[in-house]
């Protein structure tokens, strides 16, 4: 085999063939010498499959491609005669969001939401939602994020332990925000940067996160790279991230695990600042026409005095001329509380 000369050497074929029979010991190695040696050749050759044609290599897309098809596939054991019996889907009208989005300019396609409205339904499957939307999309360096906002059902809450230990951790330790590489005086510059917020913050006490289902922490967000990739839930979100992002500009990677080197440091990784600025574009551009929302009546409410938050779809709006929503910025409230400075 003149091409398999060009692969290997007399010499490593040879070491290959005895480390073939030192491994199988076969009892008449002598008489069977040669066809071992054919053996390793024919192996050689079959990995690289040069003598036939080239390999070849699978592009980003068709890996996509090939990953996005359990979208559009029915799940084994599905019987679509029972979807009357489930209960009501936590998902909006994606098909009639598109279509408004659209009509004011805005959105990602016909074809992208669809794709982004069958992984939420992945989503719905594996979480117990009660309610769930697609956030928005945001840009990155090397890959984009999608977001999904949903809110559990009450009791059905589980968060690994393990990541509310990592969020315990980020909070009081401010030095693993540092951990990127620098050289000469940049180095020392970030070090008395952090020893002066760290003297800082000394007198400062550490305002506590809200608890889940409250404030910030109200809604849930999960983040994919493209759909039909897995969704990965962001961490909860404290007071000290939120500051720190108001106070940063950093472009996102797409890399959840990616370190933010800022100045003042950031709390935490990629995922916390994205979960921060994704609390803050919520608490400020969500509106709604006047009257469309109400306060939710809750048990044990006594005290007037007491902020409520819970709101619920008004079922008396009658809807308002779309000139009048059009012509004064009176007819839009924020449904949202804002985030007060700290």
């Amino acid at each position: 085999m003149p091409f398999y000369d060009k692969l290997l050497s007399r010499y490593d074929h040879l070491a290959r063939l005895l480390t073939k029979v030192m491994d199988e010991r076969p009892r008449d190695a002598v008489d069977i010498f040669e066809d071992m040696s054919q053996e390793v050749k024919r192996a050689e050759l079959q990995d690289t499959q040069s003598t036939v044609r080239d390999a070849t290599p699978i592009s980003t897309a068709a890996a996509l491609a090939e990953q996005q098809r359990a979208l559009f596939s029915q799940r084994v054991g599905e019987d679509p005669a029972q979807e009357e019996d489930l209960v009501e889907t936590p998902l909006p009208n994606v098909p009639e969001l598109t279509f408004y989005l659209e009509q004011a300019g805005v959105g990602l396609g016909k074809e992208e939401m669809h794709r982004i409205f069958l992984a939420l339904k992945q989503l719905v499957d594996t979480q117990p939602l009660q309610r769930c939307r697609f956030w928005g999309k945001i840009l990155g360096t090397e890959s984009n994020y999608f977001v999904a906002e949903g809110e559990f059902r009450e009791g059905e809450d589980e968060e690994d332990e393990a990541a509310e230990e990592e969020e315990r951790k980020a909070e009081h330790d401010m030095d693993a925000v540092s951990r990127w590489t620098m050289s000469g005086a940049a180095v020392s510059h970030q070090r008395v940067a952090n020893r002066l917020h760290k003297l800082a913050d000394k007198s400062l006490p550490v305002v506590p996160k809200e608890d889940k289902g409250t404030g910030a922490n109200k809604c849930s967000y999960f983040v994919c790279r493209e759909p039909g990739m897995p969704w990965v839930r962001l961490p909860s979100v404290t007071p000290a991230q939120i500051i720190a992002a108001r106070q940063i500009c950093k472009f996102f990677t797409g890399r959840l695990d990616a370190p933010i080197a800022s100045s003042p440091p950031f709390p935490g990784n990629e995922a916390n600042y994205l979960r921060a600025q994704i609390a803050r574009i919520s608490a400020s551009t969500q509106v709604s026409p006047l009257g469309f929302y109400q306060f939710a009546e809750e048990e044990g409410e006594e005290d007037e005095e007491t902020p409520r938050y819970s709101l619920e779809e008004n079922p008396d709006f009658e809807g308002i001329p779309v000139s009048e929503m059009a012509e004064s910025l009176s007819t839009w409230v924020h449904h949202v509380p804002h985030i007060l400075e700290q």
